[in-house]
């Protein structure tokens, strides 16, 4: 029996249970037949930090196969050729991707299309010769791409970024540095936000404009991969943009305004979070119930004690409670409304609980909570992660007191 009263959209639970057997197939078998590699740092990564060949290899053939299966573009809009089943598909996916996969089966972050890595409604404003040259092989999985947008003075204050694009002939040059940048270490194209009109950008009316370009176009470099959590490799990058040509056809969106499209990013990023701290967070509790009744401790199983059940009773309550918030955003976005404050309050709820859930779920498992193939403290970090991603929590919250101020005071 379901805990969610309305009815999923037939189309949409079919969806998802053809989801869940491809993510059994195509993702959790790969993990289990490359184990040697994907569970061993030192094959995973390469030297520099970067994901080796054999782990790219791997990463592709996942977003290729789900493309093939129609799931990687699902919720891509049809005019730039997904099937545009809207943001409760989106955020239903994404829930089960991570419920299911967990944090081990990492490779099923590459089965769906995530708005700053492929396909999404921030590519619908690219040009007709971006439609040939580039949309194709995103919509495949053969390539993928990422979004320049943060900077090492401008992250939540977006529109106080310094990468500026000078004219040249009927293009531009563009001259910068991006940092926090996911994807950028194995990217084949990167969004970049640029000053366009300092003016306008100084009085912050705009002047930023977004372009389409190419990782290996001539003067666009990898600085460094950014390593966290302790690990030796990652995803994140930041890149030095030093003179990087750009021509008209690799304009996105009006000039001068890219950074609405940047804002839009922002906002999916916001339903893909939220949904996967609930996916997280359901996961590691599945795990937590499932030891509490199997460990025995003064004997009888730690379940039978209050200490335990009790605070994940607790996390159970906020989590369906985060899961409910993240289907009604959905729904609201799917309406054609901005929820602007309903979208803010859904990540940071749903982040700070599901981080919390985690947290019990490790201590529920003891010490056993830290070992490796347990998978609860790489939980732990992702969502620790995803609190700062997209919007800290302090800026969410900042968010929703200027819409309650202005009027919006529907709860």
């Amino acid at each position: 029996m379901s805990a969610i009263a309305f009815h999923l959209p037939d189309e949409l639970q079919d969806v998802l249970a053809d989801l869940e057997a491809f993510l059994a197939t195509e993702v959790i078998a790969r993990h289990e037949k490359h184990a040697d590699l994907l569970e061993d740092p030192r094959r995973l990564y390469d030297e520099d930090g970067r994901h080796s060949a054999p782990a790219q290899q791997l990463i592709r053939e996942v977003r290729q196969a789900s493309s093939a299966a129609g799931f990687f573009n699902l919720s891509v809009p049809p005019s730039i050729g997904g099937r545009g089943l809207g943001y409760l598909a989106y955020y239903s996916a994404w829930e089960l991707a991570n419920r299911t996969c967990g944090p081990r089966n990492w490779l099923g972050t590459f089965a769906l299309s995530h708005w700053a890595f492929g396909p999404s409604a921030v590519l619908e404003q690219v040009t007709d010769e971006a439609r040939e040259r580039f949309l194709p092989g995103l919509l495949a999985g053969d390539t993928s791409m990422c979004f320049g947008l943060s900077e090492p003075g401008a992250g939540s204050d977006a529109a106080a970024l310094t990468t500026r694009a000078e004219p040249d002939g009927d293009g531009w040059r563009v001259h910068g540095r991006k940092i926090w940048t996911t994807n950028v270490t194995f990217a084949d194209w990167m969004v970049v936000f640029a000053v366009t009109d300092a003016e306008r950008a100084a009085r912050r009316r705009g002047g930023i404009s977004a372009f389409l370009v190419p990782t290996d176009a001539p003067g666009f470099r990898l600085d460094r991969v950014i390593r966290m959590h302790g690990h030796i490799g990652g995803v994140e990058g930041e890149t030095v943009l030093d003179g990087v040509p750009v021509e008209p056809w690799q304009l996105v969106g009006p000039l001068d305004d890219g950074l609405r499209i940047g804002l839009l990013g922002v906002s999916l990023g916001r339903v893909y979070n939220s949904a996967r701290s609930v996916g997280l967070a359901r996961w590691s509790l599945e795990k937590a119930i499932a030891y509490a009744k199997d460990r025995v401790a003064f004997g009888q199983p730690i379940a039978d004690y209050q200490g335990v059940s009790f605070p994940l009773a607790e996390s159970a309550m906020q989590v369906h409670a985060a899961h409910l918030m993240g289907l009604n955003v959905a729904q609201l976005l799917d309406q054609g409304g901005r929820a602007v404050k309903e979208l803010s309050m859904t990540k940071a709820f749903s982040v700070e609980v599901c981080l919390r859930a985690v947290d019990r779920a490790i201590q529920t498992h003891g010490a056993r909570g830290f070992v490796n193939e347990e998978g609860l403290v790489e939980a732990y970090n992702t969502l620790r992660l995803i609190n700062v991603a997209d919007g800290t929590n302090e800026i969410l919250r900042r968010t929703i007191f200027q819409q309650l101020a202005k009027g919006d005071l529907d709860l």
